[in-house]
């Protein structure tokens, strides 16, 4: 429709009161460089302290200021989801609310995308982080691209600029759990990466735990992949092929007198090995059936508790 924005740039928030305004303003005056006709979309998800109250301010200051409060918390990417909903923008922006991903990034990632790309990922060289959280981010990814034969860039996170087409499909994917970088890289388009600078934390620390992280890595890679299942089987079949070679070699032994009695080790250590690998694979697909479990259910993603200038 011809009302509808040029460009909309979604924002999740959390404990994020102290950068609302800032964030605002930064974005406008960025993206007033490209055009005037676009939407700012904030996403609360249920944060703690005053983030609501800060983006009601800037909704009243502003009608292009859009604010999505959501009835509880329900993750960052479920915000984004909720965000990415409400979006009717030809490009969209998603970018985190600590101002790490830089608001005056948003031109040059709108011109590269001119070039005929549907996906301009910002591409973060040199990373505001701890090298724990880096390597730990670069680990992921490397297994996530393995385990999900996907390509991953530890680099990319959630901060580039994506044609409409690139989220309508994003959007249209069934998964309980989102995970946004996995999901853009999934449905394809034509992609291109953008070097920005990545700035440290504007305010405070990031709520992601390292028990956070764990639970987020394992929800995603459950989530975009069976291929943990396949590896166990080729590690079963493995172990009963090893099994069956040590087996012979028992026998030839016992035949030609080397072994009177057998071994009590070689039980016990055969007993605690195949046990560890059954439990191992009961458990893993006890996971996949608990993700089964919440498909079925088929609750929604997010729930939103009220919105402001947003079109019903």
């Amino acid at each position: 429709m011809a009302d509808n924005p040029h460009i909309s740039i979604i924002s999740p928030e959390y404990r994020g009161e102290t950068m609302v305004a800032q964030l605002v303003e930064r974005v406008v005056l960025s993206v007033s460089i490209i055009t005037n006709n676009f939407e700012i979309i904030l996403v609360n998800d249920a944060s703690p302290d005053n983030t609501w109250a800060e983006i009601e301010k800037e909704c009243i200051k502003d009608k292009r200021v859009k604010g999505v409060n959501l009835s509880r918390n329900f993750g960052q990417h479920s915000a984004i989801t909720a965000g990415l909903s409400f979006a009717k923008g030809e490009w969209i922006v998603v970018l985190d609310c600590d101002l790490q991903d830089r608001p005056e990034e948003i031109p040059n990632l709108y011109k590269k995308a001119q070039e005929g790309y549907d996906t301009v990922l910002a591409q973060r060289i040199h990373r505001e982080h701890s090298w724990i959280k880096t390597f730990g981010s670069k680990s992921f990814y490397a297994l996530l691209a393995y385990l999900t034969e996907t390509p991953q860039d530890s680099s990319v996170a959630n901060f580039g600029i994506y044609n409409k087409k690139v989220i309508d499909a994003v959007l249209a994917m069934g998964d309980k759990m989102r995970y946004f970088p996995a999901q853009v890289q999934w449905v394809g388009f034509r992609k291109a990466y953008l070097p920005i600078q990545h700035d440290a934390r504007a305010e405070g620390k990031s709520s992601y735990s390292l028990a956070r992280l764990f639970k987020l890595a394992l929800d995603t890679i459950l989530s975009f992949s069976d291929k943990p299942m396949r590896l166990m089987v080729h590690a079963g079949l493995w172990i009963t092929v090893a099994s069956f070679l040590i087996a012979i070699i028992y026998l030839i032994r016992y035949a030609v007198g080397l072994i009177e009695v057998m071994g009590f080790a070689s039980l016990i250590i055969s007993l605690w090995l195949l046990s560890g690998v059954i439990i191992s694979l009961i458990g893993l697909v006890g996971l996949y059936i608990g993700k089964t479990f919440d498909a079925v259910k088929n609750r929604p993603t997010y729930i939103v508790n009220n919105k402001l200038n947003c079109e019903e």
